[in-house]
């Protein structure tokens, strides 16, 4: 009974650790995130990520549309993390009240994301997105494509792309998986 208690107790230490992807508390190398803006295509807008005093990260800039841009986001590779047993990626975040989206790419080398949006209430939140909700897309087109299956992520990203000129802030706590 006590060996059983242990594996027990070993098996969901195991999937509690396994099942964070990133805790901005825990580590403050913000450099292991990259921003991406629109400015790849010729557009002006410009995003950034910084660590504040809370140790939270906070994804800020400001999206434009002139010169055919309007979006700005921020990536993070993992090493191909294994998520089979999870259905589901949960954020602990505050926003200011926009639409973003939370994206997932399989490997690297994967030129579209599977995407999922999320209204943010302006207040700390826990925002779930389920693994099949998420629909494939490239530059703004869904693919004719199965929905996010939930094997493998190479890389997740936060973007911002409303159609219109604004300045955005989004304050993250944590993303894991149940």
């Amino acid at each position: 009974m006590r060996v059983l208690a242990l594996l027990l107790f070993f098996t969901v230490m195991s999937q509690d650790r396994s099942s964070l992807i990133y805790d901005f508390t825990q580590n403050d190398n913000k450099g292991q995130w990259f921003i991406v803006d629109d400015g790849v295509m010729g557009g002006l807008s410009q995003g950034n990520i910084n660590i504040d005093s809370n140790g939270h990260g906070v994804f800020k800039g400001y999206v434009t549309t002139e010169n055919n841009g309007g979006f700005s986001s921020v990536h993070y590779k993992l090493d191909n993390k294994d998520v089979t047993p999870f259905s589901t990626v949960v954020i602990k975040l505050k926003g200011d009240g926009k639409k973003y989206q939370f994206r997932i790419k399989r490997n690297t080398y994967q030129r579209f994301s599977y995407t999922n949006s999320f209204e943010t209430s302006g207040d700390w939140e826990t925002i779930k997105l389920a693994f099949n909700d998420f629909v494939p897309m490239f530059r703004g087109y869904k693919l004719n494509e199965p929905n996010y299956a939930g094997e493998v992520i190479a890389e997740i990203a936060f973007l911002i792309g409303n159609k219109r000129n604004e300045s955005f802030s989004l304050e993250i706590e944590k993303i894991y998986l149940e």
